[in-house]
């Protein structure tokens, strides 16, 4: 379940007041057939705010039902992802009707470098062959795709669910009539990270009710989860070489591309044991210290306004003699991890980690740090104000005495691209 924005507000529009009305009749239905009457209104519904851009009333719904009706809001938030990344459209063939469906599929790939990250444009050349790759290794027979010529940072990803519609109906087109999709003219700047995401955007087009991906196919549905696991190895093989000439100077693990907004997810929790391991080899390297030398400093952050409730854990290094923070790393927590340990999204790690009790964030911050090395750890039972430096927007972690300062290298340190993930 994802945390709403800040701001919100109980005056609920016309617009909302449908949204919020049609959410609860799927909760309550009791048939599928009832309820999937009502997800095809709440679908037209969010189409049509979608398609004109009124992301607001969107937001303001989800917010106050995020406050009232925790079950509306998850199924309000799940119709709303689930219109922005998919769509279907209908066309006139010997006189009759034929529907396709479109899905975005986003192919997250981790990276990690003591350098910088790359993003942008990607070369034609490169995108033809990272275009035959998706199609061979991961699609049904017969599916449709057109990849966006850009190898997009998190800053320059779709920001909205309307962004997103509009995206997905964009790269549909041209998947489904061949045409070229053209770079994105003015692309956000990127901060410059030790680790962390790059993605590209597929739409993928198959005539209605056909399989999309090649585990759905009927050969493979008894042992879907082995095809899966298959495809990925496949997609890392073939696509990794290509994907190494685009990101020179890093590690990369490219994870199993799908639907936009699963595959978004697991991209952002799978990036936090790399940036953990990412900033342990930037100091032992850059210091020239071993990562025993190394503290860490963990604290909960949140909300000044939420009672207790923690959204991030800041991870702030010293060296083991001094209290002085030099480095620090955030560590985001989704859904319900601050609750109830690491939830499994999608079926990724099922299929290729297997199952297993999820371990709760701070534990699992601990094993990360105890795996690169780091042994000697100090936690703050404190909940602190979450809180960044006034003139650079850093985020402030907490020393070892638990006050909130901002992390600096020694003054002797060899200058880098260093940045808090």
């Amino acid at each position: 379940m994802r945390r709403p924005t800040k701001d919100s507000s109980h005056k609920l529009s016309a617009e909302s007041q449908r949204l919020v009305s049609i959410s609860q009749a799927i909760v309550q239905a009791s048939s599928r057939i009832e309820e999937r009457a009502w997800e095809r209104q709440l679908d037209t519904q969010l189409q049509r705010l979608l398609k004109s851009g009124h992301q607001d009333t969107v937001d303001t719904t989800l917010n106050v039902l995020f406050k009232e009706d925790l079950n509306a809001y998850d199924t309000l938030m799940e119709g709303v992802e689930a219109v922005s990344e998919s769509s279907t459209m209908v066309e006139q063939h010997d006189g009759a009707e034929k529907t396709f469906q479109a899905l975005l599929v986003a192919a997250p790939i981790l990276a990690w470098t003591r350098f910088s990250i790359a993003s942008g444009t990607v070369p034609a050349e490169l995108l033809q062959t990272l275009s035959a790759h998706f199609s061979a290794h991961l699609l049904a027979d017969g599916v449709q795709m057109a990849m966006a010529p850009t190898l997009f940072s998190i800053d320059q990803l779709p920001r909205t669910h309307a962004e997103t519609y509009t995206t997905t109906h964009k790269l549909a087109q041209a998947a489904h009539k061949g045409t070229a999709v053209k770079p994105i003219a003015k692309p956000a700047e990127t901060a410059p990270f030790l680790a962390d995401t790059r993605y590209l955007m597929v739409a993928i087009v198959a005539p209605l009710g056909v399989p999309l991906f090649r585990w759905q196919e009927p050969q493979f549905q008894s042992t879907f989860m082995v095809e899966r696991a298959n495809a990925l190895e496949q997609w890392r093989a073939q696509a990794g070489p290509t994907i190494t000439r685009l990101l020179p100077g890093c590690g990369v693990e490219l994870l199993l591309p799908e639907a936009y907004y699963v595959a978004c997810r697991e991209a952002d929790k799978l990036i936090r044991p790399v940036s953990v391991r990412a900033a342990v080899h930037y100091l032992t390297n850059t210091l020239g210290v071993e990562a025993s030398d190394l503290r860490a400093v963990i604290a909960g952050f949140g909300d000044e306004s939420a009672e207790g409730q923690i959204d991030e854990y800041r991870v702030g290094f010293t060296m083991r003699q001094t209290a002085d923070v030099i480095y620090g790393i955030v560590w985001p927590l989704y859904g319900q991890e601050d609750e109830d340990g690491t939830p499994v999204e999608g079926l990724s790690a099922a299929a290729l980690g297997g199952m297993g009790e999820p371990k709760a964030p701070l534990d699992e911050i601990i094993g990360h740090l105890n795996e690169a090395g780091v042994t000697h750890i100090k936690r703050h039972n404190e909940r602190f104000v979450t809180e960044y430096c006034d003139d650079c927007d850093a985020p402030l972690f907490a020393d070892p005495t638990g006050e909130l300062v901002h992390a600096e290298m020694p003054e002797d340190a060899p200058a880098g691209t260093e940045h808090f993930h």
